[in-house]
């Protein structure tokens, strides 16, 4: 039984929820205090890893569709995009501010040459920022096969982001393992489509 339009809206629903939730979550145990002693940094890889699950999510949206044969839930793919880049964009400006703080912003380009596993995320974020921007059906249309070309730049961010994490623990633990092996598997998925960009 295939999934419904109407079916595909209140899962898209439940995706918003899904992303709108933990941001309220996120606010309500920041002003309880339940962080660890270093807020900052619980507060900069929650964010960190909401975009890494959105963006898995996004990726995961096409080998699912094909293997339920659901083609409907294509159109979720979009909206995981966006939260994606959303949740990336609160962690990039919670490391600007609350690493930095507001009066030393400009320290952020020195940030970038001496620790590369930023220069990761930041380009990781404008990829991402340059694929939100272009996600419209009408920038889609303008683009014409430029879009799919631009938007196949996903994969890179599916390579640097969890490098990205990796790096910034600077020690191997579960958590940025698992999202690593996830991005591997889910790129995997897709070895015929790379093999033929090779050829």
């Amino acid at each position: 039984m295939r999934l419904t339009a109407k079916q595909i809206t209140g899962l898209k629903v439940v995706l918003h929820l899904a992303g709108l939730l933990p941001f309220i979550w996120l606010f309500w145990a920041a002003s309880q205090g339940y962080f660890s002693a270093d807020p900052a940094k619980d507060i900069q890889h929650f964010t960190g890893r909401m975009a890494l699950k959105f963006l898995l999510g996004s990726l995961l949206i096409t080998p699912l569709a094909r293997v339920a044969k659901q083609p409907l839930l294509i159109r979720t793919r979009r909206l995981l995009g966006l939260w994606c880049f959303a949740w990336a964009s609160l962690h990039l400006v919670s490391y600007s501010l609350l690493e930095l703080g507001l009066n030393n912003l400009a320290l952020l380009g020195q940030e970038l040459v001496t620790r590369p596993y930023l220069t990761l995320g930041v380009i990781s974020w404008l990829i991402l920022f340059a694929l939100a921007a272009t996600s419209t059906q009408a920038m889609q249309r303008k683009l014409g096969r430029n879009w799919q070309r631009l938007h196949n730049f996903v994969y890179v961010v599916a390579i640097l982001a969890p490098i990205h994490y990796l790096w910034s623990v600077k020690v191997l633990s579960p958590p940025p393992l698992l999202y690593a092996a996830a991005a591997i598997v889910l790129l995997g998925w897709r070895y015929k489509k790379f093999r033929q960009w090779w050829r």
